[in-house]
């Protein structure tokens, strides 16, 4: 579950940037220079805690020396009043990194926590719940990484890693077997190429063309399980299209591989965390 680091640094300076601009105004007009402090980040809900990298990133980038000790692991699941992270530093960096850390920390956590509750609801079923690329601009790997937090897995990371050949390159080629046959004797053979399928018709014609992925998009559950039938295990096939917790069983039931759900990202809920200073201490800053 690695982040990559560069774009990491990237992301934070652009958000820093964004947030605190020529400077923290409150903070630096109200705050002494000289007062150390230590900081808890506290969970406020039930959840799947996610992001305390990303948050030690945003600290460390306002102060190198900043003590950063967590508490629990990444992919803990945590209960009201229990206690992330504990930080020890100056109160300015205390105070000018709280939003932008637990922003990232409510976002990734949010999403961590509606993936493992959706794993869990179809544990019984060897089936992968997958996000989708309809992720926050900018954002996208550390949201797909939350998912993979959460116990579930990543869908392509984006344009580039995969074909997804979908409805509208469809109806511009003009059918499954050309658009397939197209992408054959263009891309390298370590891409997987994925049609996505609106009926039985081109379910058939899907595999006819050797896609290596069959999606099946919006379809009825008696339809999906006739589709999982006619393939027969011959490639991989994976439901989308809507898929909630009140569904994503009977999804499951119907034999598919794969469960993509771009609520996950797209509407997943923040969860609350706070943070609250704690112990105050007036020292000499170092010149």
């Amino acid at each position: 579950m690695m982040i990559n680091k560069r774009l990491l640094n990237e992301l934070i300076d652009c958000a820093l940037n964004e947030d605190i601009g020529s400077g923290d105004l409150t903070t630096e007009s109200t705050v002494p220079d000289n007062i150390v402090a230590a900081g808890y980040i506290k969970a406020k809900q039930h959840g799947v805690v996610a992001g305390l990298p990303v948050a030690r990133a945003v600290f460390r980038h306002l102060d190198p020396d900043l003590q950063f000790l967590p508490r629990v692991t990444e992919g803990a699941r945590i209960s009201p009043g229990d206690v992330l992270v504990q930080l020890n530093g100056w109160a300015r960096t205390v105070l000018t990194g709280e939003r932008l850390a637990l922003n990232f920390l409510q976002r990734l956590s949010g999403i961590a926590t509606a993936t493992a509750d959706l794993v869990e609801i179809v544990r019984d079923y060897p089936v992968r719940i997958v996000d989708t690329r309809k992720t926050t601009p900018g954002l996208r790997q550390l949201e797909k990484y939350a998912v993979r937090v959460g116990g579930g897995h990543n869908h392509r990371l984006g344009l580039f890693d995969a074909v997804l050949i979908k409805d509208n390159h469809i109806r511009v080629v003009g059918n499954i077997k050309q658009a397939v046959a197209n992408a054959r004797s263009q891309v390298p053979h370590t891409a997987k190429i994925e049609v996505e399928t609106e009926d039985l018709n081109g379910v058939q014609e899907a595999l006819e063309a050797g896609a290596d992925i069959i999606m099946l998009d919006n379809m009825e559950l008696h339809t999906m399980a006739e589709a999982v039938r006619l393939v027969n295990g011959r490639t991989l096939v994976e439901a989308s299209g809507g898929i909630n917790a009140q569904t994503i069983v009977a999804v499951a039931a119907t034999g598919v591989d794969i469960i993509s759900v771009g609520a996950l990202t797209h509407s997943a809920t923040a969860l609350d965390i706070s943070l609250d200073v704690g112990e105050l201490k007036p020292m000499h800053p170092t010149v």
